[in-house]
C-alpha cells in the first residue's frame, strides 16, 4: 500500500527561529511483521512539549500558512540558542505515544488488522505510522483509542517511581504536582500497592480533587503552613525519596528540610552535628519551573538531589522487568491507569495560537489529545 499522510514536524534554525508544520510524508509498506496505524489519539506530554517548542519564548508565537497547512513561529531568546544547537536545522517529528487503529499489517501479523493498539514509537502526530508489532501494545476488544493513548509515558512513570522506591530501599514516596494525570495515577497505584504517599500539590481545589480519590496525606505548597504539613506527613508515613515535577526554586530543598525534622522526630537521641545518616533522595522528572533550583542546606550531609528519566531506567531493569510493568498497564487500562482530557484537536488545531496558548500552560486539568484522523 503506497500513500501519504500529514506529520507535525518541529524545527529550530541557528538564528532560533522555531517553525512548527504539517509535513507530507510518504507511509511506506509494512513489513511482515509491521503494523500501519491510523493514529486516533496522541496526548500532549509535558515531555512533548518541549521538543515540540524547544527552548523559544511561546509569547512570540505568530501563526502563518493556511488552514489547512498551518505553520506556527516563535524565536529561541538569544541567550538559550546555543542550548539547541544540536537541533538546528533538523525537522524532528513529536509525539512520544499515540494509540489507533491497525489498517494494514505485514504477513506475519496480519490478524491484528482492524485491531485497536498503543505504542510510544515516537512521531505519533501524525496521521500514519508503520511500527514494528512488538513495539505496540494490543488493546483489549473494544477499547476505544482514547483509552489506550496515555498507556505508556505517565502510567509507566508511576510504576517506575515504585519501583524505584524499592529498589533504593525506600518505604514511602512524595510526589509533587501530585494532582496532574500521573498523579492521579499514582495515587491509585499506591492504594492498590499499599505504598504510603505524600501528595504535594499548588492549589486548594487540587487537594479537594486528590481527596475524592481517597488519598490521606495532601499538602499544599502554596499554603503559609506548607512545611509544618509536610514535616507531620513524613513522620506518619516516613517516606525518604521524592520525585519531584517542578524542578525549580526552593521545593525539593524544603523536601529535603522537613524530611530531616521528620527523621529527628522518628528517632530521638540519636542527634549528630552531621544531620541524620538516613540517605534522602529527591529526583526531579520534570520542569514545570523553569528558575534555578535554590537549596538552602538544613539537612545534613545524607542527602540527594538528580535527575530521573522513566528510558534510562527501563533500560536499566531490563526487558523482563519492563514487559511486566507493562502487562500491568494493560491489565489496569481503564482504572488504575486511567487519564482525562480537557480535549481532543486535530493536527491543524494543535499549530493554532490560542490552542497552543492553552496546552502550552501544562496547567493540572488541561491535558489535550491530538486527533490526527480528526476532520
Amino acid at each position: 500500500m503506497l500513500m501519504d499522510g500529514l506529520e507535525l514536524r518541529s524545527r529550530i534554525e541557528a538564528d532560533g527561529l522555531l517553525e512548527i508544520t504539517l509535513e507530507t510524508v510518504e507511509i511506506p509498506a509494512p513489513g511482515p511483521r509491521d503494523l500501519l496505524i491510523r493514529v486516533q489519539a496522541a496526548p500532549i506530554n509535558p515531555s512533548d512539549l518541549g521538543l515540540l517548542f524547544g527552548a523559544a519564548d511561546m509569547a512570540t508565537m505568530r501563526a502563518a500558512g493556511t488552514p489547512e497547512r498551518p505553520i506556527l513561529r516563535a524565536q529561541v531568546p538569544d541567550a538559550r540558542i546555543e542550548s539547541m544547537a544540536g537541533r538546528w536545522g533538523l525537522s524532528m517529528p513529536v509525539g512520544i505515544e499515540g494509540a489507533g487503529a491497525v489498517i494494514d499489517a505485514g504477513a506475519e501479523v496480519a490478524h491484528l488488522i482492524g485491531r485497536t493498539v498503543a505504542t510510544a514509537g515516537g512521531g505519533m502526530y501524525a496521521e500514519y505510522r508503520v511500527l514494528p508489532a512488538d513495539a505496540c501494545l494490543v488493546l483489549p476488544e473494544g477499547t476505544d483509542a482514547v483509552d489506550g493513548a496515555s498507556s505508556f509515558v505517565n502510567p509507566m512513570t508511576a510504576l517506575g517511581m515504585v519501583e524505584t522506591m524499592r529498589r533504593e530501599g525506600h518505604s514511602a514516596l512524595v510526589h509533587t504536582a501530585a494532582a496532574s494525570n500521573l498523579g492521579q495515577m499514582l495515587v491509585k497505584l499506591c492504594q492498590a500497592d499499599g505504598v504510603p504517599l505524600v501528595n504535594i500539590v499548588r492549589k486548594p481545589e487540587q487537594e479537594e480533587l486528590l481527596r475524592s480519590l481517597g488519598a490521606e496525606y495532601i499538602c499544599d505548597s502554596s499554603s503559609i503552613n506548607f512545611r509544618d504539613k509536610l514535616t507531620e506527613a513524613l513522620v506518619a508515613t516516613g517516606a525518604t525519596i521524592a520525585f519531584d515535577a517542578i524542578g525549580g526554586g526552593r521545593l525539593a530543598s524544603d523536601i529535603l528540610h522537613c524530611m530531616e525534622v521528620a527523621i529527628g522526630r522518628r528517632q530521638t537521641g540519636a542527634y549528630s552535628r552531621y544531620g541524620s545518616d538516613v540517605r534522602k533522595q529527591v529526583y526531579m522528572y520534570g520542569m514545570l519551573d523553569t528558575s534555578p533550583v535554590t537549596i538552602n542546606r538544613s539537612f545534613g550531609f545524607g542527602w540527594s538531589v538528580g535527575g530521573w528519566l522513566l528510558t534510562p531506567f527501563l533500560k536499566a531493569i531490563g526487558a523482563e522487568a519492563t514487559q511486566a510493568l507493562r502487562q500491568r498497564v494493560a491489565d489496569n487500562l481503564t482504572t488504575i491507569f486511567a487519564s482525562t482530557y480537557a480535549g481532543r484537536l486535530s493536527l491543524q488545531e494543535a499549530l493554532q495560537p490560542d490552542h497552543v496558548a492553552v496546552y502550552g500552560r501544562r496547567s493540572t486539568g488541561e491535558k489535550f489529545l491530538i486527533d490526527p484522523s480528526k476532520g
